[in-house]
């Protein structure tokens, strides 16, 4: 398996190159790329080999989308996007959609998740999208807005509630009739990630779209998609950090002020240092997270959203520090600390916020837990 990681990485970082740079100013990523990964199962791994994954834990697929993420956010947000659509059919699927949805997934398809909606962010109990039963159809309708990779996407995994007041999640081609995907222009991070809004206008779909027939509990039906890109997200986080120190070491040991390297002054060597210790407090984060989930931990829910939030919080602080170390060479627009500035704040927001987080982690204080 390490052998495959490590090819895993070979790869992606052959096909990213100097490119990331330039996909960050267009606000696209190569169609060919994200095609190839998802042939090759990379850009949801976890998914079980019987339906053409690869099989693998939490901890190998967090380190792969960690070194994804040092290379190119937009890149992994897809990756998070995408995973978070094949977790979510691996999960509720019955057996004959996992087998062909998940098939799909793995050989080159792509897909996204819809959540949120103009009045549905944080609280996503607020959804209004609906899906309603019709013979042997259902019908969709609603609008989702933030909808990371669904401008790429030719698969949206659409939650909301059904007629019957119940919750569900539907698989809904982006080529179907009613389907507008908008994409959004010029946003602030992940700028090639195509994120879109997502409005769907009557949509009809065969009902065994629907992820085993639908009728789960929101709150649950939210929270096993939110788990995975959760987990995601604060390996990605680990990534953004690792290219920053990178950046700033790299600078610090070859810029020379005052007659000596920047990095010899004392107030750059502590950024540096602060630098290192905010990347190791997320891997670590990550680490006993991901552990908790390949041992089926009954902590598993608290380490995920601890390593989200500690991992956000670390990367956004780490990206200033980054810039700051490397100054006005930190300040052009589309170069790896620059990215990483803008793509580290997004992460302090998406997947819960940090507000959101730190209320969770609260709740388990308060329950005495």
């Amino acid at each position: 398996m390490t052998d495959a990681l490590t090819a895993a990485r070979t790869m992606v970082t052959g096909l990213v190159g100097e490119q990331a740079e330039g996909w960050d100013r267009g606000g696209v990523l190569p169609r060919e790329l994200l095609t190839k990964l998802g042939s090759a199962g990379y850009l949801c791994p976890q998914v079980p080999a019987a339906h053409g994954g690869l099989d693998w834990d939490s901890a190998r697929t967090g380190r792969f989308t960690a070194h994804v993420g040092s290379l190119c956010s937009s890149l992994r947000s897809v990756m998070t996007s995408h995973g978070m659509a094949a977790w979510t059919v691996d999960r509720l699927g019955a057996d004959g959609q996992r087998a062909a949805l998940l098939a799909r997934l793995t050989g080159g398809d792509l897909a996204a998740v819809a959540f949120s909606e103009p009045q549905a962010g944080s609280d996503l109990s607020a959804i209004t999208t609906r899906i309603v039963r019709d013979g042997d159809s259902v019908v969709v309708t609603g609008t989702k807005s933030w909808s990371t990779a669904a401008a790429y996407a030719d698969l949206i995994v659409v939650f909301g509630v059904l007629d019957d007041g119940g919750a569900g999640a539907v698989v809904v081609p982006a080529t179907a009739p009613g389907v507008r995907v908008e994409r959004i222009g010029d946003p602030l991070g992940c700028r090639a990630a195509g994120h879109a809004d997502v409005h769907l206008d009557d949509v009809r779909v065969p009902a065994e779209h629907l992820l085993g027939g639908g009728g789960q509990f929101m709150p649950l039906l939210i929270t096993t998609a939110l788990a995975y890109g959760r987990m995601s997200v604060a390996w990605g986080c680990v990534g953004i950090l690792r290219a920053c120190l990178t950046a700033a070491g790299t600078h610090a040991r070859t810029r020379e002020q005052f007659g000596k390297p920047l990095g010899g002054h004392q107030l750059v060597a502590r950024h540096l240092a602060d630098l290192l210790v905010a990347e190791r407090n997320a891997t670590r984060a990550c680490e006993h997270a991901s552990l908790c989930w390949d041992e089926g931990s009954p902590d598993q829910v608290l380490a995920t959203v601890l390593a989200k939030h500690v991992s956000a919080t670390e990367a956004a602080r780490g990206a200033a520090i980054a810039v700051q170390v490397l100054a006005s060479a930190g300040t052009r627009d589309g170069t790896a600390v620059a990215r990483a500035f803008r793509d580290a704040k997004c992460m302090e927001i998406i997947e819960g916020s940090n507000e959101m987080c730190q209320l969770l982690l609260a709740d388990h204080v308060l329950a005495g837990e």
